[in-house]
């Protein structure tokens, strides 16, 4: 069977679906080809699910807290099969949204593995019956089939878990090891500590969240040690075997840590496999997909967006990328993306946000004695009645001569809330005067950014 369209889209996740709906409303006939449920990594296995796991986990520090505004609650108790359970049904509830929208859209969905046979035509090897072939024809097509996590070489590997598990559990370990320092590694030791769990992390370098200001990851290792998740830092794993009903995990420090399970939170990758890119000569450079500014790989019909390209694994990057293509291909309307103003988050305990340099970033491009720093650290008045020290850290970096703001980053509630907004004025040019001459709203946390000195 053959089928000829103006756009096929190799993934069915947040910059694929972006892409085909945005190319669909402009007129062209397109096709998108997904070999897993629809919505990608962000809806199935990650930011979306993640984020449910977050809100669930937040009932322990609401607990601790009741009493002290005279709320009196007798027990807690998590049954995280029903929060794992409630998840998932709320994933299938999103995946068949998905689906329908790309119905309502006019959009044909294969389901099955895509590869290419040359430049203009892909086989779809169909999941339900693997002898069952389709070739799809276009003029355009996208690669947009995201990432997977990275696997370390090491022995016993296949006795762990790693972050896509985590929501296909019937319920949480008594005790997890968590081996990484990024941002999925820090959100799940936070959660889980939250439900109850005891977390060991283990770290191959000497800080947490790698990128971030040093001063949010400084505070948010010291909240995550005071709630008893047991860091190791300069520690690499070498071997993992079961021990009786435990795993050991024998570090490079000759250490035998012993827990119920492990996650492996090591980062993630291009997921290339089975695409068959050599065929058409596409280029590819340490597992990663080249493209060009407008994201065109070197074949000139062939694009790439999202994590294949493995420049900025964020859901709103793979989705602006997306429609950029599709509006430049479909509607001749040439837009750029700023790749330089990307906010990011990690949903951790506390919760920290950033948008712009950081301050050794900014040292490194402006010089010492060209910025300016402001920062101010406090207890939010939400821990002022259980006398808790939980402190949030706001902090501007600007630039000194015409005080442009260069970064933006915060620890504490509502970080990624309070962020985002932010990111509107700096990526309008905002200056520390301008923030200056904006009025409080009080008592806020965020007000802290209009009144520092």
């Amino acid at each position: 069977m053959e089928k000829t369209f103006d756009l096929i889209v190799l993934g069915a996740g947040s910059g694929g679906l972006a892409a085909a709906k945005r190319a669909s409303k402009y007129g062209a006939k397109v096709a998108i080809i997904e070999g897993d449920r629809v919505g990608g990594t962000c809806v199935i296995r990650g930011c979306v699910p993640k984020k449910l796991l977050v809100y669930g986990s937040m009932y322990r520090d609401y607990y601790e807290n009741s009493s002290a505004f005279g709320v009196k609650i007798k027990d807690i108790e998590f049954n995280t099969s029903v929060l794992l359970k409630n998840i998932r049904k709320e994933v299938d509830r999103l995946n068949t949204l998905h689906i329908d929208l790309l119905r309502k859209g006019g959009i044909e969905l294969f389901q099955g593995w895509g590869h290419f046979i040359d430049s203009n035509s892909v086989a779809i090897t169909n999941i339900k019956d693997e002898q069952s072939q389709i070739i799809l024809k276009a003029s355009h097509i996208l690669i947009a089939v995201g990432g997977k996590p990275v696997l370390p070489d090491i022995p016993g590997i296949e006795l762990c878990y790693v972050s896509d598990d985590m929501f296909n559990l019937e319920y949480f370990p008594d005790e997890i090891i968590i081996v990484g320092a990024g941002f999925i590694a820090c959100e799940f030791s936070c959660i889980l500590n939250n439900l109850g769990v005891k977390v060991r992390q283990i770290v191959r370098g000497n800080k947490l969240l790698k990128g971030f200001d040093s001063d949010l990851s400084s505070i948010l290792l010291k909240q995550m040690q005071n709630k008893g998740i047991e860091i190791d830092f300069n520690e690499e794993v070498n071997s993992i075997k079961s021990f009786g009903e435990k795993l050991e995990v024998k570090t490079s420090s000759r250490k035998s840590i012993y827990s119920d399970k492990v996650l492996l939170a090591t980062g993630r990758k291009p997921f290339l496999q089975g695409l068959d890119l050599d065929l058409v000569g596409i280029k590819t450079k340490n597992g990663r997909i080249l493209v060009d500014e407008i994201n065109c790989t070197n074949v000139s019909n062939i694009y790439a967006v999202g994590d294949v390209t493995d420049r900025f694994n964020l859901t709103p990057v793979a989705i602006d990328e997306g429609r950029a293509f599709s509006d430049r291909i479909f509607a001749n309307k040439i837009r750029s993306i700023n790749y330089n103003l990307i906010p990011s988050a990690v949903f951790s305990q506390p919760e920290i946000a950033a948008i712009g340099l950081t301050e050794s970033e900014a040292i490194k491009i402006h010089g010492q004695d060209k910025i300016k720093v402001y920062k101010v650290q406090f207890n939010p008045m939400k821990e002022a009645l259980p006398k808790k020290q939980n402190p949030c850290l706001l902090k501007i970096i600007v630039e000194a001569t015409g005080e442009k703001i260069l970064g933006c980053h915060m620890a504490g509630e509502s970080s990624a809330e309070i962020i985002q907004m932010a990111a509107i004025a700096i990526g309008m040019g905002a200056s520390k005067s301008d923030f200056d001459n904006t009025m409080a709203l009080h008592p806020t946390i965020a007000e802290e950014y209009v009144t520092m000195v």
